[in-house]
């Protein structure tokens, strides 16, 4: 059985009444009955669930399953669901006032804390989301060079702001058009896009529009199109351009940031952006962003520079607690990355093992505790190679393992996140769920 193969079949879908109902009554007040498409299952079909708890690995939904998860919040619950030390710092903050709406200690424990963990950060804002640090870091690097456009990549996933909802052209590179009505052209004329691990579209852009670019903006990992790794050179050879033309390179650490190790991908791949936006697990599941980067180039932002930058509820002493409790086990317990290495590293084995037994075609990224299986040949380096994947034969995949007890990311184009709470057992159990599930796809597949 290959994906090829899994196209000729409907993908089974299974019900859950409680689900069900909320989602209908969800539809009447909120568009889609969700408050974010990725959770609406239109990619894979049938119902998204309604969560009531979760804990450790585990997700309970209204129906009464129990469910191994692999989304972990989309990233944020590196530790696990309800960590004890991040729900008690949740209630301690919270009995104390849930805003203030002034300066508090937690925010300078917390700027002090981030800035201790990653190299070259000198400076941080906070902010409430990551798609806000994102929109902000980008008026930063304008506000600094005086420049106007930026470089983004195919596949690369910075949030819903304007700039950023642009996709390339029929070429291989290209000017920018939205691709969502709303964002003006005249907008998506300063978005330029390039190819994933490609320098050389880079560079050809830098080349056409010289003095003109302000910043490179990337995903160090990609894990927006599934979790697709930088090549070697990849990233610095984007440092090496930017400083041949004067733009400024930036870090979207929103997934990758203290996730792939304790100072994220900056400590990982040992390449130094001008600034960083951060996002998930900084957090800690509530919502938190930030951005930052070196005392100069910090220093342009309002009120010490004219770029201006604000948010009534950043810092919001809650969301502090929070995200300074989970960051403050990690830099303490650094021994959890290596942990974390060894458990992804066996289901990535195990899920390839299972699928080389039952004839599968997959290739396979992964990075840390983040893993991308795209059904098609491999390597996968590019949102070109991610499209290949055979979206179908996920989708009977998926809810396979739904009925399974194990909950996947609802996209064949979404990483999955392991958390340190995945222990040997888990992994077992997901494995041993892949093999029941493809095994049950092949005698389907056989009987008609």
């Amino acid at each position: 059985m290959n994906g090829k193969d899994g196209n000729k079949h409907k993908t089974t879908v299974m019900t859950y009444p409680r689900s069900q109902n909320l989602f209908d009554r969800a539809k009447k007040h909120i568009p889609g009955g969700v408050n974010s498409p990725a959770r609406a299952f239109k990619a894979v079909g049938g119902t998204p669930l309604f969560m009531t708890r979760a804990e450790g690995a585990y997700l309970f939904d209204e129906d009464g399953n129990k469910l191994i998860d692999y989304i972990g919040s989309w990233g944020p619950m590196i530790l696990g669901h309800a960590y004890p030390a991040v729900v008690d710092a949740v209630r301690k903050a919270a009995t104390a006032s849930t805003s203030f709406g002034t300066p508090t200690q937690l925010e300078i424990q917390m700027a002090e804390r981030v800035c201790g963990m990653v190299p070259g950060l000198d400076k941080v804002r906070m902010t409430n989301s990551g798609t806000e640090a994102c929109m902000s870091v980008i008026r930063v690097a304008r506000g600094y060079t005086g420049r106007d456009k930026i470089i983004k990549f195919e596949g690369c996933y910075h949030g819903h702001g304007d700039s950023f909802l642009i996709k390339a052209g029929s070429g291989a590179l290209t000017l920018g058009h939205p691709s969502s009505p709303g964002v003006t052209a005249g907008t998506a004329k300063d978005t330029l896009t390039a190819d994933f691990n490609d320098l050389e579209s880079v560079e050809r852009l830098l080349q056409e529009n010289k003095g003109d670019v302000a910043a490179v903006i990337t995903e160090p990992v990609a894990g927006n199109m599934g979790c697709v790794p930088p090549k070697d050179g990849f990233l610095p050879g984007l440092r090496k351009l930017c400083d041949e033309h004067g733009a400024l390179l930036i870090f979207d650490e929103v997934m990758t940031g203290f996730r792939i190790a304790r100072g994220g991908a900056v400590e990982r791949y040992g390449v130094q952006p001008d600034l960083m936006a951060y996002g998930k697990v900084i957090g800690a599941g509530m919502p938190v962003g930030a951005f930052g980067g070196s005392a100069e180039v910090m220093g342009v932002v309002a009120p010490d520079g004219p770029v201006y930058q604000a948010g009534t509820l950043s810092g919001n002493p809650v969301a502090m607690s929070a995200g300074l409790a989970l960051l403050t086990e990690l830099d303490e317990h650094p021994e959890i990355y290596g942990d974390l290495e060894k458990r992804s590293a066996a289901l990535e084995e195990g899920m390839a093992e299972v699928f080389e037994r039952h004839g599968v075609t997959v290739a396979r990224n992964r990075t840390g505790s983040m893993l991308g299986f795209f059904f098609c040949e491999g390597p996968v380096h590019s949102f070109d190679d991610v499209s290949r994947t055979d979206t179908e034969f996920f989708a009977r995949f998926f809810h396979g393992m739904l009925e399974e007890g194990v909950y996947l990311p609802p996209s064949a184009y979404e990483a999955w996140f392991v958390s340190h709470a995945h222990d040997d057992q888990v992994i077992a159990d997901t494995v041993a769920a892949a093999d029941r599930v493809l095994d049950k796809m092949n005698k389907s597949r056989s009987a008609r």
